[in-house]
């Protein structure tokens, strides 16, 4: 698969909400637990950081969007992590491991690096081998585990801190 891969806009917001939601009801590879209603992607897409990378995949042949994914900056409260994002990956399930996350991925680090980040991180929940895998791919490191992280359904989740250097 050869997706087209660019940037998000608000008119997104539904079948970026038809991606996330799905995830985060089936409680396994994410650590959030509230979905998201369109106008609240809508939202999210307009008021997007100006230096952030938010981008979709979308088929070439049905425009349909296939994943996502995003780059924010990891503080505004100091300019001492001016260099500093974090990334974010969201495939839907029927295009999982079809190299849609590679092809978001090569774009994302490229404008990334061009809008001065020099590091991205990533948190990652520790029972998700293929996302693990998948950031590993891309030449992320594990900087550690964030044991016991999230408490989804009174049980603890940890979760692995992965980095990469631009």
């Amino acid at each position: 698969m050869n997706p087209t891969i660019r940037t998000a806009l608000p008119s997104d917001a539904q079948r970026i909400t038809d991606i996330i939601n799905p995830i985060i009801e089936g409680g396994q590879f994410t650590i959030l637990d509230s979905t998201f209603s369109v106008s609240d992607q809508s939202f999210f897409i307009q008021y997007f950081p100006v230096n952030g990378v938010f981008l979709v995949a979308e088929d070439q042949t049905t425009k349909t969007t296939l994943g996502y994914q995003t780059v924010e900056p990891f503080a505004s409260f100091t300019r001492t992590l001016d260099h500093v994002g974090i990334l974010s990956t969201y495939v839907e399930e029927n295009s999982r491991q079809r190299g849609v996350a590679s092809a978001l991925f090569a774009t994302t680090l490229e404008i990334a690096k061009s809008r001065g980040f020099e590091k991205l991180i990533a948190q990652v929940r520790a029972d998700n081998d293929v996302a693990l895998n998948t950031y590993l791919k891309q030449g992320f490191t594990v900087a550690g585990t964030l044991t016991k992280h999230a408490k989804i359904n009174g049980q603890y989740v940890d979760e692995v801190m992965l980095e990469a250097f631009l």
